[in-house]
């Protein structure tokens, strides 16, 4: 279970973000916090895995925090969550190692997919050993990191690409095209659509299965 703290001085919305963590599976909230200096507090338990931190609180900036969460020696991930469309602010999150970049307002499933990915980010790094090489560097950081809706192919939907992204994530023995389908209510084309640029944008792959005699079907399993 991946315990996450909720920073947010707005009651509403930090009432809501605590919803939001707790409906997805292998989340906890483990504390809800409204003040930079209550964070640290709660940090000192140890017990957070990850922080949603509002960046804007209002006795201390988000980075702020994040600068003295290091030097404390706590080394939470953080999803950072702001309002403020400021590159600079975008730049610093990154230069502190935050993990996503949460822009307010957002809905539910903006949230589900920031966690899912970190949750899979997770389970990638919890193993032991050598990395097998480059590819294992990129698929890993690779998880982190959403489609770009800009660069959608013409006549293909956000909506549907979440859609076809979240099916797909929660079958990693791999789907095909028929199964894809089948879960969206949408025709065997229009999802082989949505699975092949998922596959030509490095997240998810292509194999090849057998099922007694004939063509072998394509199936798509989840890398991103």
């Amino acid at each position: 279970m991946i315990r996450v703290l909720v920073v947010e001085d707005e009651p509403i919305a930090a009432d809501a973000h605590a919803v939001y963590v707790n409906r997805v599976p292998g989340f906890t909230v483990a504390g809800q916090v409204g003040t930079a200096a209550e964070a640290l507090r709660q940090l000192e338990t140890g017990d957070v895995d990850l922080v949603l931190l509002d960046m804007n609180l209002p006795d201390r900036h988000g980075l702020d925090v994040v600068r003295a969460m290091r030097t404390a020696g706590h080394h939470a991930d953080v999803i950072a969550v702001t309002s403020a469309r400021d590159l600079a602010v975008v730049r610093a999150a990154v230069s502190q190692g935050i993990v996503q970049y949460l822009l307010k307002p957002f809905v539910f499933a903006t949230l589900r997919d920031k966690l899912e990915r970190y949750q899979e980010y997770r389970s990638q790094l919890s193993g032991s050993g050598p990395l097998a090489g480059q590819h294992q560097v990129d698929r890993l950081l690779a998880t982190l990191r959403s489609p770009d809706p800009g660069n959608l192919p013409k006549g293909m939907s956000e909506e549907s690409l979440d859609a076809v992204s979240h099916a797909m994530r929660v079958a990693p023995a791999g789907m095909s095209a028929n199964e894809v389908a089948g879960v969206l209510g949408a025709s065997r084309v229009t999802a082989r659509r949505y699975l092949e640029y998922l596959a030509d944008v490095g997240l998810a792959s292509r194999h090849a299965r057998y099922r007694g005699t004939g063509r072998p079907e394509v199936e798509y399993r989840w890398l991103g």
